[in-house]
């Protein structure tokens, strides 16, 4: 579970009654799409002929550019979670972090599950002793990447809800 119970405003478009602008709900789907392609080879070295993550990534971008309406986004975003299906370990979380990015044009909030999802990622493709390590670079990479308009916003939301995703946050 990465969603918290009650829904943070924050994260809730202003045509629905929260205060996230659209700018700043594509700012997010961006950063989410680059938390996911950044271990994107973790689940393609395991099934390099499953498009279906890299796929969830590009419909979140094309989302963006408004190129697809936010249910193909969507939509993507639960194929690239089905390819995690039977798979373990760092390609699995790959898969699910590409899922997790596809979703972001439709629950902002998703964008934590997609950076979280990669850093278990990086953390289960670390050698053995490592992992900490590796999902502490992770974790410093997507900081690197935040936008400024969003940069606050996201380390608040990771500060709220870290414990629900697996306390990876702790970097």
């Amino acid at each position: 579970m990465i969603l918290p119970v009650v829904r943070d405003p924050r994260f809730v478009t202003i045509r629905r009654g929260g205060t996230l602008t659209d700018a700043d709900h594509r700012l997010l789907a961006l950063w989410a799409a680059a938390c996911a392609e950044h271990v994107l080879g973790l689940f393609e070295s395991a099934r390099p002929r499953d498009s279906r993550p890299r796929q969830a990534i590009e419909h979140a971008r094309a989302w963006v550019r408004g190129e697809v309406r936010m249910m193909q986004a969507r939509a993507a975003g639960g194929h690239a979670m089905g390819a995690a299906g039977d798979l373990r370990g760092a390609a699995r979380h790959a898969a699910y972090a590409a899922g997790q990015a596809g979703a972001v044009a439709h629950v902002a909030a998703h964008e934590l599950g997609a950076a979280a999802y990669a850093i278990k990622a990086a953390r289960a493709a670390a050698p053995e002793g490592e992992s900490e390590g590796a999902g502490r670079l992770e974790c410093e990479w997507q900081r690197n990447q935040l936008p400024g308009a969003i940069r606050e916003l996201v380390l608040d939301d990771q500060r709220l809800r870290n414990d629900i995703c697996w306390s990876v946050f702790d970097c």
